[in-house]
Formats: structure tokens, sequence, C-alpha cells
């Protein structure tokens, strides 16, 4: 599969999601791409917190930042400090950045890079309706950052370096970006074995951030090519949000911690 095939589609999906209303996601309301689930069967607030969000988070960003979409809490387990600048790898809708936002404080920033336009428009508008002015949205690829060398503390991402398709230049991007000691804490899904080729070669499982998994000793290593240290696991569970049964237990959520040396 061609890589600029893949993010095309990939774009034209998280477009649809950026358009549609998926503040009380049902399934008559608006499209299966709002949610995880293809049922479109949950609102986004309940799958947010099914993927480790506390309700005071989902309850303290705005009702449209929250789209359901996933695999983790970077947030939670970065110890953001106040007074530090932050990366959002494919920020979205923006909840990421807003809860971030709250930790780094008025001397802090938060920078989003999302590579959708509608997605940058939508968070953008959100964080100027609601006075955020700590935060920021940029539009750009994850392979290729709109960021200057060594200007960030800390990289968060959640469930997007999978929908990349070269991987080890992402990591060696949030590298380059990364000021010295910096750290990186990223939530995604890797696979525990191989999986079936169809999927492999599905645009639809590429947007779903399933086909572009890798094994999860090959995405701790690109990582360390990278220049990484320090790389640990954090936590880890089986993915089970919207699997086909051929799927289930071939699916893990991992939530990775890196350092880059002083």
């Amino acid at each position: 599969m061609e890589n600029e095939k893949i993010k095309e589609h990939i774009k034209k999906r998280y477009s649809e999601i950026a358009k549609a209303d998926c503040s009380s996601c049902s399934t008559t309301s608006c499209s299966s791409s709002c949610c995880s689930s293809s049922s479109c069967d949950a609102a986004p607030q309940y799958v947010a917190w099914k993927l480790g969000y506390s309700p005071a988070d989902i309850e303290s960003v705005p009702e449209n930042a929250i789209s359901g979409l996933g695999c983790g809490n970077p947030v939670a387990l970065a110890s953001l400090k106040e007074g530090e600048t932050v990366l959002d790898l494919g920020s979205g809708g923006g909840m990421d950045a807003f809860l971030a936002s709250k930790k780094v404080g008025p001397q802090g920033k938060v920078i989003g890079v999302d590579m959708t336009s509608e997605m940058v428009q939508k968070a953008r508008a959100t964080a100027l309706e609601h006075g955020y002015t700590n935060v920021e949205f940029r539009l750009g690829e994850i392979e290729a950052l709109p960021i200057e060398d060594e200007t960030v503390d800390v990289i968060i991402s959640n469930c997007v370096v999978n929908l990349a398709p070269d991987k080890l230049k992402v990591f060696k991007e949030a590298y380059r970006v990364l000021k010295p000691n910096g750290r990186l804490m990223v939530s995604d899904l890797v696979t525990h074995g191989t999986l079936p080729a169809d999927v492999k070669s599905s645009f639809d499982a590429w947007s779903s951030c399933i086909a572009g998994a890798l094994e999860k000793d090959d995405y701790l290593n690109k990582i360390a090519t990278a220049g990484f240290k320090n790389i640990k696991i954090v936590s880890q569970k089986p993915y089970t949000i919207d699997l086909s049964k051929e799927l289930r237990g071939k699916i893990v959520s991992i939530q990775v911690e890196a350092h880059k040396s002083s």
C-alpha cells in the first residue's frame, strides 16, 4: 500500500469525524465514524471513561472536544508540571491538549499538531470559544513536525503514532523537538501476533488504528533507534473496543514512557 494513499484515506475519515456532531453520539444522531464503536451506540464521554479518563477529566473539557477516540489517557501519566511546554501529536478535537493546558498553567504552553485541517479548525474554534489562551493548534504531519528543535518539554500522543506509515520518522521528529531531558508519553496500539493479511491491506483498518499497529517489541525498538533512553511500558491491557472476533487477543493498548538524554 502506498503511504500517501493511506494518509489520504485517514485524512478523509477524520475530517468526517470533525464535521460530525459527536457530542451526544447515538445511532440516530451521527455516523458511525464518530465513535470507537462501529454501532455508534455509546456516547463519546462513556468511551472516554472506558479508555481511562476520569469523570473529572471529562467534565473539565468542552463537550465538543470529546470524540471518544484513542486508546488511553497519556495526560494522566505524563506528570505535567506548571510552566512546561507540551506537544500533542495528532491532537484531533483537542481533548488531551485542553487537559494538559490546565496542568501546565498560564505560564506553560500546549501545542497540538494534526494533519486534518477540519480537526485543527474545530480545535482552534473550541479554544477560542472557551478562552484557552495557552493552547495553539498547528496543521502538520507528525512525520515532519512544524516545531523548532529542542523547544518542547513533554510530548504526548493518544493512539496516533500507529496511523503513521513511517513510525521511526515520527519518533526521530519527536526526539528532535524535545529539549534535553525531555520526555515522551504515548498511548498506542501494538500487536500480539501477526495480523491477517486482509486486515494489514485494508484502508479502513488503517484509519481505525489497527492495520498500522506494530508488534510490541518492534514498536519499542523504533523508539530506541530514534535515540530515546529509559524506555518503559507504564501500563498495558488487551484492547477490545470494536474488534472483530479474529482480532481479539491480538491487539494490546500500551502506554510508553521514554526520555531524551541531556
